[in-house]
């Protein structure tokens, strides 16, 4: 049995290596019928509670001898298989209070609300589609709606079938993690103006109850009157936008409008004034300050902030042939970035948006490096009132929204909220300027002996990227000592420990 105190790192170890099969061989071969796949994604989803709930009352894992699930995982086709027995036997025996749980509670979450009111439409949660490639069919969406997303913005409508490229996405990699970013270049959708309105018409009539937002982009006032209408007609309940697309073929579209304010404003008060929905402007990072075009809009009497669109990117360089990628006969351009990697830029753009005074009240929709449930409650507590998702969705399909609703269930009640509009905005006061941080004090790092494992890698980082404070021990345990005289608390040695067996100790005042 895995020691306790490295549980942390075992979990997240062994999920990382699962391969989320669409035919869940495990479970499948599972002869006591336990969801051995619907725990192992739970865990690679941060929704550690759901996964320990579903292991409670499993007394069969414990006396299991004949390891079915382990035996059909495909990953045993590559190394081997993910230690399934071994992780269902951790969980089990994990309480509500270990730190692998902090973040939920593993008890029923049922009565708390989901349910949010964003530009005065109610949604049943705030877990949206980004337009984008997945939503841009009616059976892609009714699929999505089906899994649980409350709506989705629809790919991108205009009044042209764009040209499409082959092939069109790229990804950064980052060890065995394929996904750590994601280059498209791929552009509006490549259905006619009636084929998305039909759609739209056939999923209000299906889904009344799903939220249906309708992402256009216009080269001109007439084209963004005439889209405004058309999508209203056709039964859409909010308009969104596009100022942001970074990759469009022609100009004066995408992100060439939504790094003009003039235009920004101009083309929403046309929107505005053919339509009565409420009306959200999407906007591009490709910028400085995201707050003027935004504020513009606002100006212009948009209803909402969508933010941010995917940034502008080179993603590689083949150093054999020297070309880049998505490798189109073999040449590339610039496209947008997209995926975790993203996550820190989003956040900030979604700060300076809410922290700018004259958009405090502003409905935002945000978007950015969401994979998890705790990803979006990090945007919803810097003000966002929903959350878009698409990169996630492309890597690990729909189903996420499964962990996205329970593990935020299962945080709230963990923290007495009854409801997730109760931590809209609650981080946006600990976000300050620089010159207002303690400067005074330094907070110096601790470490737990009995956690370390010695491998050195906290002395490696400070003496080669800190202040060479950090030193072995001397056989036979190989600990690090801290040089107080030296160490400036930068936690940088916290960050880079693999087991958590260095974590922020005391704060003390700076001697002068």
């Amino acid at each position: 049995m895995v020691d306790n105190k490295y549980a942390s790192v075992f979990l997240r170890e062994a999920v990382s290596s699962c391969l989320l099969c669409k035919n869940i061989p495990c479970t499948t071969a599972c002869k006591k019928n336990i969801d051995c796949a619907k725990v192992v994604t739970s865990l690679r989803f941060d929704n550690a509670a759901g996964a320990h709930a579903q292991t409670v009352d499993n007394t069969a894992c414990a006396v299991c001898t004949s390891f079915d699930c382990m035996k059909a995982c495909t990953k045993a086709k590559i190394d081997s298989a993910v230690p399934i027995y071994d992780i269902m036997g951790v969980l089990k025996n994990m309480r509500d209070d270990d730190s692998v749980l902090e973040n939920g509670t593993s008890e029923p979450a049922d009565g708390v609300s989901l349910e949010v009111t964003f530009c005065g439409v109610r949604c049943e949660n705030p877990f949206f589609l980004s337009s984008s490639v997945v939503a841009s069919d009616y059976d892609m969406l009714a699929k999505a709606f089906d899994a649980g997303w409350a709506g989705a913005a629809f790919k991108t409508i205009g009044t042209f079938v764009p040209d499409e490229v082959s092939p069109r996405f790229s990804t950064m990699r980052k060890q065995a993690d394929a996904f750590v970013g994601l280059k498209n270049i791929e552009q509006i959708s490549d259905h006619t103006l009636e084929e998305n309105l039909a759609c739209i018409r056939r999923l209000k009539k299906n889904y009344p109850s799903k939220i249906l937002i309708a992402s256009i982009m216009g080269q001109t006032v007439e084209e963004w009157e005439l889209l405004a209408r058309k999508v209203e007609e056709a039964g859409a309940d909010i308009i969104e936008c596009n100022f942001s697309c970074p990759h469009m073929a022609a100009s004066g579209l995408g992100s060439d409008v939504g790094q003009s304010p003039e235009l920004v404003e101009e083309y929403t008060r046309a929107v505005k004034r053919s339509s009565k929905l409420p009306v959200l402007a999407k906007m591009t990072p490709n910028l400085g300050h995201i707050e003027v075009p935004a504020l513009a809009a606002v100006r212009a009497g948009a209803d909402g902030i969508a933010a941010i669109n995917t940034i502008k990117s080179i993603m590689n360089v083949n150093l054999r042939s020297f070309a880049s990628s998505p490798d189109v006969s073999g040449l590339t351009s610039v496209g947008g970035y997209s995926g975790k990697a993203v996550k820190p830029i989003a956040l900030r753009f979604i700060n300076d948006i809410k922290q700018n005074s004259e958009m405090a009240g502003v409905p935002v929709s945000g978007m950015g490096g969401i994979e998890t449930w705790q990803d979006a409650a990090e945007f919803m507590a810097l003000g966002c009132g929903t959350i878009q998702i698409t990169t996630a969705v492309m890597q690990y399909g729909y189903g996420i929204i499964y962990d996205m609703i329970d593990g935020m269930k299962r945080y709230l009640a963990k923290n007495k909220y009854t409801g997730v509009t109760q931590i809209i905005g609650r981080a946006l006061p600990k976000i300050v300027a620089a010159d207002r941080l303690d400067r005074g004090s330094t907070c110096y790092p601790k470490f737990l002996h009995d956690v370390c494992v010695g491998c050195g890698r906290c002395v490696v980082s400070c003496f080669d990227g800190g202040h060479q404070a950090l030193s072995i021990r001397s056989e036979p345990d190989s600990h690090p000592v801290m040089n107080a005289k030296k160490c400036v608390g930068c936690q940088l040695c916290t960050l880079v420990c693999p087991v958590g067996a260095i974590v922020p100790g005391a704060r003390v005042k700076n001697k002068k």
